[in-house]
């Protein structure tokens, strides 16, 4: 019982409206566009490399929020058991999120991801791939009234965080494919990713 109701009020808590305006939020890179390339360390310290991982076939990349987000952890688990299907395609997965390497470890293990979950150093890929926003003190404020500090959740990323975007990205490093929704409950469903690759 105590697990469920923990559950229902992280999902209230996140469902906690930013209350910023449309014109505050960045506008993502579009179908078309070059992928930024980026060498980011996994939850185990490796360091993966996009264009490297370009050469063995397309890329999903999937920018995410946070451990403490269970939109998040719903859709990065369903990545995950759906990863086959990705797979058979020729494409692989990977995920960015600006939270420390210690919450990508929580991440890691409530989703059970066995693709690559990567950690956003100074938000550089973020910035990179026009995904980031700063959080306003307001909704800070709320936030951390329900427990989730951004700042000890993100490390020097601070109160910073992505749209949680899902680029699919050809093997000549091209954006193919864009779902890009400032409203964090809504992801590509699967089958709308595996009709894209």
């Amino acid at each position: 019982m105590k697990k469920i109701i923990t559950v229902s009020f992280l999902a209230l808590v996140c469902c906690v409206s930013f209350a910023q305006p449309a014109a505050s939020y960045p506008e993502g890179l579009k179908v078309g566009d070059t992928a930024p390339d980026f060498t980011l360390k996994d939850a185990g310290g490796k360091k993966i490399n996009l264009k490297q991982k370009l050469k063995s076939g397309p890329i999903v990349l999937v920018f995410y929020r946070g451990q403490w987000c269970p939109f998040c952890n719903r859709h990065l688990g369903v990545l995950n058991d759906s990863l086959q299907l990705i797979k058979e395609k020729g494409a692989d997965l990977l995920a960015i999120s600006p939270e420390t390497q210690e919450g990508i470890a929580k991440t890691v293990n409530k989703t059970r991801a066995v693709f690559p979950v990567l950690h956003d150093v100074n938000m550089v890929v973020m910035k990179s791939y026009k995904v980031q926003y700063s959080v306003d003190e307001k909704t800070v404020e709320k936030y951390r009234g329900y427990g989730i500090d951004f700042d000890k959740a993100n490390g020097t990323n601070g109160a910073n965080l992505p749209v949680p975007a899902t680029y699919i990205i050809g093997k000549d490093g091209i954006i193919k494919y864009v779902f890009f929704n400032t409203d964090y409950r809504k992801r590509p469903s699967v089958k709308e990713i595996i009709e894209n690759l």
